[in-house]
């Protein structure tokens, strides 16, 4: 139906009567241009339909939807449409440019509006934390549980405290830098670098999401260029700390009469015994261990593949000195809250206090680390294969060899850890000390 068939104006009971499906209805008279379609849900939308000035071509504008606009709202507006058509400028061109410069003013406030504390929000609970997807399923975090809560309690403390509440936008490079510098004056050197990667990584999720000015310059990453310059170390130094024979037989006579609480003495005599990375150990469970076979299942480690340790006739033996069915974990948080295991951060503060007291053993400065460096380096004393020693380890094999070589070595890592085992049984003997597993069982 055209403009030119139509005979009669639109009134609202005509309008009232449409049903899905029928002709659009036009208006006529002064009103024409102005018409109203039924769509097949029953919805009614007033349009105005007119030829472009500037394009020439048939153009439409939705002025709204019958009740909410009447009759009388809809000639209202067809009129002023057609006030700016009759002076030469196109309404549908005029309507899009007004809608995309409040699309843009709206995304400056917004940007403008974004405090530190808010950039930082949006970062861990985006990223870095778990959250819900709109399907209400769990999306995983780009961190562990425990990497989100160190990550969370990082950035707090260490920057949202002290200038949470400024615009994101006005934070500078001296900023980051000032930031950065207060933790290494602290003595934490590779905090330090994570928390000024971490700043970078945060401020260019922001500007991926367009929460900031494209052409923003990113504060930490200018921070960590300056940072270079400086050549501070902002990461860990290869650790080179190895016990040796003498000082692993001090060590095992030493262990089960130090100051430690119970649970430290376990973790530590555990990781000679595996070769495992101390979190590793902190975070076992007892429904993954399986004494028939000997073996302790990793569901998480720093590799980010499972794998099952193998056990020792030993560490079979002492594990069940003290195994409780009814805990979670091996070694559970004092406080057991929620089950938990003890914190790997446990370990060093543990050290630390010993030290201050003058409890630590005897020999040069280690940490619960180089036990596993030891571990690693004996294997090798005692002639164990490289390949073998490095599964002993959980440690991924690079290259080609990786890609192509996926043996477990599981039945190699079991003779050479229950070698191990002899081999630390020989020091104890030498000692003239019996480490029983029942030594370390005491609170």
């Amino acid at each position: 139906m055209t403009d030119k068939q139509v005979s009669k104006s639109l009134s609202t009971k005509a309008i009232e009567a449409m049903k899905p499906r029928d002709n659009d209805k036009a208006d006529s008279g002064e009103n024409r241009g102005l018409r109203i379609t039924c769509g097949a849900t029953g919805v009614k939308t007033f349009f105005y339909r007119y030829t472009s000035p500037l394009t020439h071509k048939l153009t439409q504008i939705k002025i709204g939807h019958f009740p909410n606009i009447t009759l009388a709202q809809a000639r209202a507006k067809l009129h002023e449409l057609k006030q700016i058509k009759n002076e030469g400028r196109c309404p549908s061109t005029e309507i899009k440019a007004a809608k995309q410069t409040k699309i843009e003013k709206d995304a400056r406030d917004q940007r403008s509006l974004l405090t530190v504390e808010g950039l930082i929000e949006l970062y861990l609970t985006q990223r870095i934390e778990d959250r819900r997807g709109t399907d209400g399923q769990i999306i995983a975090g780009a961190r562990k549980k425990a990497g989100q809560v160190a990550t969370r309690r990082m950035l707090t403390k260490d920057f949202v405290e002290k200038v949470g509440d400024r615009p994101a936008k006005d934070i500078t490079r001296k900023d980051v830098i000032d930031a950065v510098m207060t933790v290494i004056e602290r003595g934490s050197n590779v905090l330090a670098g994570i928390l000024l990667r971490e700043l970078c990584s945060a401020y260019e999720f922001a500007l991926g999401l367009g929460r900031l000015e494209e052409n923003f310059v990113n504060p930490a990453l200018l921070a960590k260029y300056s940072m270079k310059q400086t050549r501070i170390k902002l990461t860990p130094q290869p650790g080179k700390r190895v016990l040796s024979e003498k000082e692993l037989s001090l060590f095992l006579r030493w262990l089960p009469q130090s100051k430690y609480p119970v649970n430290i003495k376990r973790v530590l005599y555990l990781t000679l015994l595996t070769g495992c990375r101390t979190g590793e150990v902190c975070n076992m469970a007892w429904e993954n261990v399986d004494f028939v076979k000997g073996t302790s299942h990793l569901e998480e480690t720093k590799t980010g593949t499972d794998r099952h340790v193998q056990l020792s006739r030993q560490a079979i033996e002492f594990l069940k000195t003290f195994h409780e069915p009814s805990d979670r974990y091996l070694f559970t948080a004092r406080a057991k809250i929620a089950n938990r295991p003890i914190s790997q951060t446990f370990l060093n503060t543990s050290a630390d206090r010993l030290r201050e007291r003058g409890h630590m053993i005897d020999i040069p400065h280690w940490t619960p680390h180089d036990l596993r460096r030891t571990v690693r380096t004996g294997l090798s004393r005692l002639g164990c294969p490289s390949e073998v020693a490095e599964a002993v380890l959980g440690h991924s094999r690079k290259g080609i060899e990786g890609t192509y070589d996926l043996h477990s070595y599981e039945a190699e890592c079991k003779v050479w850890l229950q070698k191990w085992a002899d081999y630390l049984d020989s020091l104890i003997a030498e000692s003239n000390n019996n480490l029983s597993p029942a030594a370390l069982t005491h609170q």
